[in-house]
């Protein structure tokens, strides 16, 4: 016999999953930071050099070849020692 009117909702039913699945545990790495810095006899001792058109506060990036300002795009580029003994060689 079928209910005249409101009807009533169904139950839901809870469903468990077996064997819930952890998320990974990242690796702890070393702040980038401590890079930049370095303490000895109570003195801080500044790894990289300072952008002359930015002024004290923003590092210049070393990218290997070059080091450059992230923030105005100041580049200084490195100076290069390569013999050139491949260029001048005679038959």
């Amino acid at each position: 016999m079928r209910a005249i009117g409101k009807r009533v909702k169904k139950k839901q039913r809870i469903r468990k999953r077996a064997g819930k699945k952890k998320a990974p545990k990242r690796e702890k790495f070393e702040r980038a930071v401590w890079k930049l810095y370095k303490v000895e006899n109570g003195k801080v001792i500044r790894l990289r050099p300072f952008c002359p058109v930015c002024g004290p506060g923003v590092f210049l990036a070393d990218h290997g070849d070059r080091l450059s300002c992230g923030r105005c795009g100041y580049t200084v580029w490195k100076k290069q020692t390569t013999s050139s003994t491949s260029g001048s060689q005679s038959k």
